[in-house]
């Protein structure tokens, strides 16, 4: 039986179970697409527990998971070969967390992350600089792989230059973290 089938019967009879799952309880601040086609999408994810823990933050130290995933968009499956959707490795990302009631401001550098619901992406526990129901201004940094951390063919270089992308910075402001920060895994 397909999930479709599967979840049509389960509709009409009316055994709909709530989500609950860290991906419902997510905020999606938003996404970005630099070219040659890269697309990020910014979100606070309920807090967790990631190792190694000498390099994170513990989770009940943590107030959300900022995540950003990076992949290729379809135009750039097309154009530059890459998969749909695939993970850009190599990227060097960090975020700014600033209260914007009290101007006190966390800056961490989001890294390499794995789990079953994104697969790759990059992310960070945080400890917000207040109070979980405070405004914040959340400003992430995106730069390309370094020289040598990604070589280059000739034909990438001819097309699009010696950088994956060129460094891009967005700023998100009056998020409202409260319910993210709230929100627990199972």
């Amino acid at each position: 039986m397909t999930l479709l089938r599967s979840t049509l019967l389960l509709l009409a009879f009316g055994l709909v179970v709530p989500v609950t799952s860290a991906h419902a309880q997510e905020k999606v601040f938003g996404e970005e697409v630099v070219e040659p086609g890269v697309k990020f999408t910014f979100i606070a994810a309920p807090k967790d527990a990631v190792r190694p823990e000498a390099q994170h933050l513990a989770e009940d130290q943590t107030d959300i998971h900022l995540e950003v995933l990076a992949g290729w968009t379809e135009a750039a499956s097309e154009a530059v070969g890459a998969p749909e959707g695939g993970f850009v490795p190599y990227v060097h990302m960090f975020a700014r967390v600033t209260n914007e009631r009290t101007g006190q401001t966390q800056k961490v550098s989001l890294v390499p992350h794995i789990n079953l619901s994104d697969n790759a992406h990059y992310a960070r526990n945080v400890a917000l600089p207040g109070a979980p129901d405070d405004p914040y201004t959340v400003r992430f940094s995106v730069h390309p792989p370094e020289q040598f951390e990604l070589a280059t063919h000739r034909d990438w270089r001819q097309e699009h230059g010696d950088a994956l992308f060129a460094p891009t910075s967005v700023t998100y402001e009056g998020l409202q973290l409260t319910d993210v920060a709230q929100a627990t895994r199972n």
